[in-house]
């Protein structure tokens, strides 16, 4: 019995309901109502065998010598050109604006959302993200994590939403448009679709991490695991796309959410720069040794 925690969604319900199981093992679901709490837990005490977590989260705890490793699974994806935000009606309108002045960013520097949506500022429109002081709500999932200089915290009872309403911040990352706050990019969602054609990314934002102790003992776990959220992708793509996931498929022309690490490198590549840029990698990592071992070859 694996204690596991995955948000249910289309491309993985068949495995969260029970549906489909991977062969040999049986996964013991785990109730974390707030997600990123189940990452948080992970990240500092290993306390689940398999568990869903955010992308650049995990590239920070392997980095500081976490104990578990990912499955090329990749369950969450999105653009990030809207999630932006600044004051309707209120001086930044453009990207540029935004250097030399504080934006907030919901929890930790290395939320994998901010991390893309900080992309999206430097290589779609040339902002220098040395130039922003980055306010955070939060801390980082990954304790020892340490982040640059112009990376400061929001002072104590403070909301992000107010800090840009007031304009003691030009915009946010990760905060809700509405109640007069609108995405920084306009149609963002074409914005992203217009990203993808010139560079072929669909960011991906989630994957799935296995304790380490069970992969040292049975070879066979990994492309079990893989498998079983491999046969759940396939009955997601048989019962029809999702709108976002279709538009992909009709630029791309080939399958918006592929398993595997040949598939997804220039993403996982393009990622891994961004967090280098942003100083939250140290140094890179060899994509393969990212992952357990018995899926550097699988696909799906």
């Amino acid at each position: 019995m694996l204690t596991s925690v995955s948000r249910p969604s289309e491309i993985n319900l068949a495995v969260t309901d029970g549906s489909v199981q991977p062969a040999g093992y049986q996964l013991d679901w785990q109730d974390v109502p707030v997600l990123v709490q189940a990452f948080r837990r992970m990240v500092r005490s290993t306390e689940f065998d398999v568990c869903e977590m955010a992308a650049t989260t995990y590239l920070v705890a392997r980095e500081h010598g976490a104990a578990f490793t990912a499955l090329p699974v990749f369950l969450v994806r999105g653009f990030h050109h809207g999630a932006i935000v600044r004051l309707e009606g209120g001086p930044i309108d453009h990207p540029k604006q935004l250097e030399g002045r504080s934006v907030g960013v919901n929890r930790g520097y290395t939320v994998t959302t901010g991390v893309w949506a900080r992309s999206v500022l430097q290589n779609e429109y040339g902002v220098d993200l040395s130039r922003i002081t980055w306010v955070l709500s939060g801390d980082e999932h990954v304790a020892s994590y340490r982040p640059p200089a112009n990376v400061v915290p929001a002072p104590p009872g403070s909301a992000l939403a107010g800090m840009v309403s007031s304009g003691e911040l030009a915009a946010a990352i990760g905060v809700p448009a509405g109640d007069g706050l609108v995405p920084l990019i306009r149609d963002p969602l074409e914005a992203g679709l217009a990203s993808l054609r010139r560079t072929g990314i669909y960011p991906v934002n989630h994957l799935l991490v296995v304790k380490d102790s069970l992969l040292a003992v049975d070879r066979g776990l990994a492309p079990a695991l893989f498998e079983a959220f491999a046969e759940a992708k396939r009955r997601y793509l048989a019962a029809g796309l999702s709108e976002l996931d279709s538009r992909v498929a009709a630029i791309t022309g080939a399958d918006p959410v592929p398993y595997g690490i040949e598939a997804n490198r220039h993403v996982l590549q393009a990622l891994v720069q961004a967090a280098l840029s942003q100083r939250i990698l140290t140094r890179p990592p060899v994509l393969e040794e990212l992952f357990a071992r018995g899926t550097w070859n699988l696909s799906a």
